[in-house]
């Protein structure tokens, strides 16, 4: 086995849409990094990239130019969005209409987006001169304390009471137990013999400390992430989002300037007890394996066409209306047309990585693991944009944010969907051997 490591970087210019403003200000740089894996089988391409979200044409166009550039085919080819809320938007189609209406590097800057996608796929062909062998594999994992917690805090009638955001200074969401989260950092290594050459971590939270101004940066995951990088010189150190669609570090986190290092601390901590306790194998490129299941998602059906397309014309609303119902309708229109999202898991010795779309539950990555419970399961979500958050199906019926009509841009039915595909995905050949063992025993 071979690897290419790549790292450009993709930050913004002064004035360029970020999630929520303009940048005004640069506070640390935006990366979009991974690597390239070549083995017995075609190239796979594992990006991740410093953006609130890539969705719908941007992601489609993200995949076929790095596939392009690594010698491979866009369905071998993940591409995710870390989430940071001070980091640019991408979604081609969205921001051709928004320039068609006059509002052109409103919310979406479509030649920046289309500069990072160019400067990834140089940095993939100078890798692939130079590709370094890969003679073992490394598993750790570590928990990382005082950092995620569930969104959503359900009363007594199984409803949402409150949402525990981002940031909390109420003593009502403090107080509150974490919820459902997935406490574990997991990371994969990649060695050639003693000498590290990449590290890709996964864990589940949404990233954001404080936000909203335009002062851009990769927030407390990426300082956790550059932390790890100096501590491993040569190293390349990679951060995937998992499922944290309603997870967030409101528990743990004031919204004050002093939390953005304390919890980037407690994730670098987790990082480094992962590596340091890490069960490395010998791997061979045999040990690879890539499956992919093209997969329609239910387009919700609060989503009306009509509707969208006139606040798109509507000078009197704002130019951020009018991009929200941008990107809705270009959602409906490729959902409601059947378009397929590749959803895609490497194998790797006892490793599965499962790549998924949009802003998912924690309950997605959760089952996964129970599929494959002799198996290390890592998830990154936050792949295409373009669903919004994909909830459980109980959630449409719980209320909160997340299942609103203004949020979610799947029905109820994708859990179901969804369920079935993560169940073939994860399970290797070597699970189902063990199952029919089990069953004749």
């Amino acid at each position: 086995m071979k690897i290419v490591t790549f790292n450009a970087d993709v930050t913004p210019e002064l004035g360029v849409p970020v999630a929520y403003a303009p940048a005004r200000k640069i506070i640390t740089p935006l990366f979009a990094r991974g690597v390239v894996l070549l083995s017995e089988e075609q190239p796979v391409v594992l990006c991740a990239v410093d953006a609130i979200g890539i969705g719908n044409q941007g992601y489609d166009t993200w995949r076929e130019t790095l596939a392009e550039a690594a010698g491979t085919t866009p369905e071998r080819v993940a591409v995710h969005s870390l989430h940071q809320h001070d980091a640019p938007r991408i979604d081609f189609a969205t921001g051709k209409i928004m320039e068609d209406q006059g509002l052109g590097g409103k919310n979406y800057d479509n030649k920046y987006g289309r500069q990072c996608i160019e400067q990834v796929a140089n940095a993939i062909r100078s890798g692939l001169k130079n590709p370094q062998t890969v003679t073992h594999f490394g598993i750790g994992k570590s928990k990382v304390e005082r950092v995620a917690s569930n969104r959503r805090l359900l009363g007594t009638d199984g409803k949402v009471r409150l949402m525990r955001w981002s940031k909390s200074k109420s003593p009502e969401a403090i107080n509150a137990p974490e919820g459902l989260i997935d406490p574990w950092l997991r990371c994969l290594c990649f060695w050639d013999a003693d000498r590290p050459i990449a590290v890709l971590n996964y864990y589940a939270t949404h990233p954001q400390s404080y936000y909203g101004q335009g002062d851009v940066n990769y927030e407390f995951v990426g300082i956790a992430r550059e932390a790890r990088n100096k501590a491993l010189p040569g190293t390349l150190n990679v951060y995937f989002n998992g499922a944290a669609g309603n997870i967030a570090a409101g528990k743990y986190n004031d919204g004050s300037s002093r939390m953005r290092p304390i919890l980037a601390q407690r994730v670098e901590r987790a990082m480094e007890a992962a590596f340091k306790t890490q069960n490395k194998t010998p791997v061979s490129a045999a040990d690879l394996h890539w499956k992919t299941e093209m997969t329609a998602l239910p387009v919700s059906q609060h989503l009306d066409p009509e509707q969208l397309q006139a606040i798109v014309n509507d000078q009197d609303q704002t130019a951020k209306e009018r991009a929200y119902a941008a990107f809705r309708l270009v959602w409906y229109q490729r959902a409601s047309q059947g378009h397929q999202i590749p959803i895609t898991c490497l194998h790797l010795k006892s490793a599965s990585i499962l790549h998924l779309p949009g802003e998912l539950f924690i309950e997605y990555q959760l089952l996964a693991q129970k599929f494959a419970p002799q198996r290390t399961v890592c998830m990154a979500a936050y792949g295409d944009y373009g669903p919004g958050y994909i909830c459980t199906e109980i959630a449409y019926s719980q209320g909160g944010y997340e299942s609103s009509p203004g949020a979610s841009l799947v029905s109820p039915e994708v859990e179901s969907v969804l369920t079935e595909v993560i169940r073939r995905l994860v399970t290797s050949p070597q699970d189902k051997k063990q199952v029919k063992s089990n069953a004749e025993k």
